[in-house]
């Protein structure tokens, strides 16, 4: 090989050696320029926006579902909804055989009718009395005059004898007719007081008719109120789930048999941790993905926040004043009311939700409260400083 060749060779390799390393450091220089874009773009996204949400994936659809029971016992005659059948509110949904109480109701209108009765009779019966109030009132009229009759009669007698006219037979007379007419007084009088006393018993015996036809009455309106239990309608609109009636079954009073759920009427309870609730308050913006539908973002704001954590609530609440203690971050549910209805119906209670709650307004708001404060401490001096 000349010497010209080799050299040329030689060449050749040195300058593809140096492309390639030229190569190398273009692409590592534009891939440390990525890097540094991507890393400001995260950096001015954190410390804009990213710093203020919050977000969880503990969190569910929830819905405010109504159980339906029967208020009575009995056998269900007819079920007039399916299962997942959507209902509007006031729509019958089942029948309970209602013969037994349709039976209660009338024996209840008798009782009515015969404790009317029994009223009414008093009353005529008390006005019946007063008539013969005054006719014993008349007797008694009569029974003084007659006495006072007697008791002049006996005192001319009495002359009579004292003078020596008058027979000893006849004083005997006037003297028996002043006591029979005495005694015809006095019964008068006990006559006319047992009627005055019978108007009081009367009286004592219509209140008691009285109180046993309010009693009647009541009975008469449970009995119509237990007929119209018999008809089991919707309290609310929305969709059927859970049942679990069937035609001929007996049902007890309380008995679940179905569920009633407003699917239109949907909210998220998300479980964020204490610490993540530093910022959050009610009102602020909520951006919301499903898993069901995870392409779709829904827009929602912060409802309320529970009054205490979960475990508050739990049935058997911790006592950390007894044994060892190991501090767990405990988690608060938060209500989250759907503001938008892309997804209106079908969304279903117990589906999986991962909300972002937004707390920069607030977290801004505060920060320039804070800052007004201090710029102006003499606005923070009690009135009498």
């Amino acid at each position: 090989m000349s010497n010209a060749s080799y050299v040329s060779d030689v060449t050749t390799k040195i300058n593809l050696r140096l492309s390639r390393q030229a190569i190398k450091r273009g692409a590592l220089a534009l891939a440390l320029s990525l890097g540094v874009a991507a890393a400001a773009d995260f950096g001015y996204s954190y410390l804009t926006i990213g710093r203020y949400l919050e977000t969880t994936d503990d969190a569910y659809v929830k819905a405010d579902s109504t159980i339906i029971s029967p208020k009575v016992s009995g056998y269900i005659s007819q079920v007039l909804v399916g299962d997942n059948e959507k209902v509007e509110a006031g729509q019958l949904l089942a029948r309970i055989d209602d013969r037994d109480f349709r039976a209660a109701l009338n024996q209840a209108h008798a009782n009515v009718a015969a404790s009317e009765a029994a009223v009414r009779n008093l009353n005529a019966q008390i006005e019946l009395q007063e008539p013969l109030i005054q006719q014993q009132a008349a007797e008694v009229d009569a029974a003084e005059a007659n006495l006072k009759f007697a008791q002049e009669e006996r005192a001319r007698y009495d002359d009579l004898m004292k003078s020596g006219s008058g027979t000893v037979q006849r004083a005997q007379q006037t003297d028996a007719a002043l006591r029979e007419k005495t005694a015809q007084l006095q019964h008068g009088r006990s006559g006319l007081i047992a009627a005055k006393k019978k108007i009081e018993v009367l009286a004592t015996e219509r209140d008691k008719a009285v109180a046993q036809l309010d009693h009647a009455r009541a009975v008469e309106a449970q009995a119509a109120l237990n007929l119209s239990y018999t008809q089991i309608a919707a309290p609310v609109e929305g969709t059927v789930g859970a049942r679990s009636l069937r035609v001929g079954q007996f049902v007890q009073a309380g008995t679940q048999l179905m569920a009633v759920v407003p699917l239109d009427a949907v909210y998220v309870v998300a479980n964020f941790k204490e610490t993540q609730l530093t910022n959050v308050r009610s009102g602020q913006p909520v951006e919301i993905v499903i898993d069901s539908f995870h392409s779709t973002r829904l827009k929602g704001h912060v409802d309320s926040l529970s009054p205490a954590s979960g475990l508050e609530f739990a049935l058997l609440p911790p006592d950390n004043a007894t044994g060892n203690f190991t501090k767990i971050v405990q988690r608060v549910p938060v209500k989250i009311v759907l503001d938008d209805h892309n997804l209106k119906g079908l969304l279903r209670p117990g589906m999986s939700a991962e909300p972002t709650v937004n707390t920069k307004a607030t977290v801004v708001a505060e920060r320039e409260a804070a800052s007004q404060l201090a710029s102006n401490p003499l606005t923070m001096r009690p009135n009498g400083g």
